[in-house]
């Protein structure tokens, strides 16, 4: 088996106005999507992060692609240096190894240990999304998400349609109290049998993590673990000596090379893998999860604004770790759109394996074409929260410790 033809799509989905440190989504949120064709015309699909600068590095590749066996792994990393073009395509060639031999993915990765993988709802501070009217969204959360009542009208409405049993808060967005307070909300409403977290993105300082970390702790609040409350490994280790509660990231170890000086300072307790970019794909994210088990890591799983060929690599993956400790994050509920032809359902806060060899999903060639012409129409090549959040406040600079909160009226 040979790769006969390489087929790279840039697309754009619409994204809605999600609140982060950084700023705010844009109104679309920017894919690629790579088909893998053999000789046979067997497909293999992969998608990963829409940066130009990801479709053009598999573009440079392209004639020494044509022609490779896509069993050999360490061939194509040699190939291809980008860390998101190589995760994309490793995934197309499971994708298309699983098809032609009829396994799954999950088996290429060494077997399934589950067939349903729990996830968590992912919960934003947002804009209405009217402020993009020319969009259309997902009708999960369509109104405005700035207080701590919103927040739980919007929990609600996840867990009422999709079933999920661990919330996950993206903070750093109010001050901290009312976060602190969305979170005691959300404990007094779901009950037991529901854990919390919350993700500021690094927005805080040192002293503000850990009094938000006591605050927790005195509360005892049901938090799974704290993600990413300080910036880097060392102020992430201050914290950890402070406080109880575990502490996870996906910004200060994200390459094997993190991992030695983040054990040695103790900055973690939970690693958040994610194979579209610094971990190198499906293959290393499952080494990944055996070097976590070694170190006393826990396991989650990292999610940014996708749809459903991530999804199903994703599961694949998050199905084949025997350590995955806690429910994996995902942004697909507030994706609308897709690009495969029947679109994966949660079932009580899991998803099952896709049916079928490969990644068990098939493109939706039409739907393909009508993003591919939304992201020409768009014209953006990058994703920019801290832009798009100057088209409401000027002035704006994402946030950074010590933490600064932006005290006027969003739109």
């Amino acid at each position: 088996m040979r790769i006969a033809a390489v087929r790279v799509t840039p697309i754009a989905f619409a994204d809605p106005p999600l609140l982060n440190s950084w700023g705010v989504h844009e109104p679309y949120a920017l894919r690629t999507i790579v088909e893998l064709e053999s000789e046979e015309g067997c497909i293999g699909l992969g998608e990963g992060h829409g940066a130009r600068s990801v479709a053009e590095a598999i573009e440079a590749a392209r004639e020494e692609l044509i022609g490779h066996d896509p069993w050999q792994f360490p061939r194509l990393r040699a190939l291809v240096k980008n860390d998101s073009a190589y995760s994309i395509l490793e995934t197309a060639c499971l994708d298309l190894i699983g098809k032609t031999i009829g396994r799954r993915v999950c088996d290429l990765l060494g077997g399934a240990v589950r067939e349903e993988v729990p996830y968590s709802a992912y919960l934003f501070y947002k804009f209405s999304n009217e402020v993009n009217p020319e969009v259309e969204f997902v009708d999960l959360s369509p109104g405005e998400v700035r207080t701590p009542e919103a927040l739980l009208e919007q929990a609600k409405a996840f867990v009422a349609r999709f079933g999920f049993r661990a919330l996950k808060l993206k903070g750093g967005v109010l001050p901290p109290e009312e976060e602190i307070e969305t979170l005691q909300r959300l404990h007094d409403h779901f009950g037991e049998g529901y854990g919390l977290r919350i993700d500021p993105n690094a927005a805080w300082s040192v002293p503000t993590s850990i009094r938000v970390c006591h605050e927790l702790e005195r509360r005892q609040l049901r938090v799974e673990y704290v993600e990413d409350p300080t910036e880097g490994r060392d102020g992430m280790a201050e914290v950890a000596r402070a406080t109880r509660l575990p502490l996870a990231t996906n910004m200060c170890v994200t390459r094997f090379e993190h991992i030695a000086d983040g054990f040695r300072k103790g900055s973690i307790r939970v690693l958040l893998i994610d194979h579209h970019g610094g971990w190198q794909g499906l293959l290393a994210c499952r080494q990944l999860a055996r070097v976590c088990e070694a170190l006393g890591w826990q396991v989650s799983m990292h999610s940014n604004s996708h749809l459903g060929i991530s999804m199903a690599a994703m599961t694949h993956l998050g199905a084949a770790i025997p350590n995955l400790d806690w429910s994996c994050d995902t942004h697909y509920p507030w994706a609308k759109d897709d690009v495969i032809q029947k679109r994966l359902e949660f079932h009580e806060g899991r998803m099952r394996l896709p049916a079928g060899p490969g990644l068990g999903v098939e493109l939706d060639r039409d739907r393909l074409e009508e993003l591919a012409e939304t992201r020409r129409r768009y014209g953006r090549e990058r994703r920019d929260d801290a832009g798009e959040m100057r088209r409401f406040v000027p002035d704006w600079q994402p946030k950074r410790p010590p933490l600064v909160v932006f005290q006027g009226a969003f739109p």
